[in-house]
């Protein structure tokens, strides 16, 4: 009966995930030459080697118009993203590291808020592959950020803050400030998404933290979200996603979903594009 079950359960991920058995080439193919072309051909439209078509196709082109934007985070078996104190490195394994770096690699902009800022002081690199890095969006509408911010360090990528027409914001003169109008402090994603594609800025990669993530997701504003597993177990913590509340399972999100494992880990890929809301241009049927 156990096996009967079994053949069922991977009868059944094989018609959720196409990318399970390229999961080890995937995870060997991290650091070598494999990987090394494929920022430039991902931009210019060229055909991607195996495994990373069927991994990063997908985010090519946005369904709804010119942005593609996605949505990562990184949480345990029940869905924290960092214990009570805070502390989140490394939850994910260095393969699922490695999986956010080259995302990065493929964005235009990289978009956190301000807490992930004080709370992690992040670089936002793409140190652990091949690759360019994308713009820094750091959202600040009260002007918190600290000019010695590890995302401000001046290293050739573009960096962009988001704040309010209020706010004091004390940042280097190469420094790109967008003011942008804000309801009680908050400013809404799609009036993001419209500023930075108005700047060039289309392929953008919501990194965090988990409130940020779950803004964007509740406006309709991701087209994928990434979801990376690990196989811990931290009891309580910081939740990952955090939505309006529902009062029956059948009336919870069902996207269509991809799983792959990476290391230790899975990722989740979810499509979210059928509830993303225009922002830029729309796409014309022909």
């Amino acid at each position: 009966m156990y096996q009967t079950f079994m053949r069922s359960v991977c009868k059944k991920n094989q018609t959720v995930s196409d990318g399970t058995m390229n999961a080890h080439s995937l995870a060997a193919g991290a650091g070598s030459d494999a990987w090394a072309g494929v920022p430039a051909a991902f931009r210019e439209g060229g055909p991607l080697p195996a495994p990373w078509h069927e991994f990063f196709g997908p985010l090519r082109t946005g369904l709804r118009d010119e942005l593609m934007v996605v949505g990562q985070l990184g949480q345990s078996l029940d869905g924290r993203i960092a214990t009570n104190t805070g502390h989140s490195q490394y939850i994910n394994c260095a393969a699922g590291l490695d999986h956010l770096h080259r995302l990065r690699a493929l964005m235009d902009a990289v978009v956190i808020g301000i807490g992930t800022v004080l709370a992690d002081n992040p670089q936002l690199t793409v140190r652990r592959v091949a690759g360019p890095n994308p713009a820094r969006v750091i959202l600040d509408p009260h002007g918190r950020l600290p000019p010695d911010a590890r995302v401000l360090t001046a290293d050739g990528a573009r960096r962009v803050v988001v704040t309010t027409p209020e706010a004091a914001c004390a940042v280097a003169d190469q420094i790109e400030v967008v003011r942008l109008a804000a309801d009680k402090g908050h400013i809404a994603p799609a009036t993001v998404l419209a500023a930075l594609a108005a700047r060039g800025l289309h392929r953008i990669l919501i990194e965090g933290g988990a409130r940020t993530v779950s803004g964007f997701m509740s406006a309709g504003c991701l087209d994928r979200l990434h979801v990376m597993v690990a196989p811990i177990i931290l009891g309580t913590g910081r939740a990952g996603i955090s939505l309006a509340p529902i009062d029956r399972v059948d009336h919870a999100l069902r996207p269509p979903t991809r799983a792959y494992p990476i290391g230790e880990d899975v990722l989740f890929d979810c499509d979210l594009s059928a509830a993303r809301v225009p922002i830029g241009r729309a796409k014309i049927s022909t």
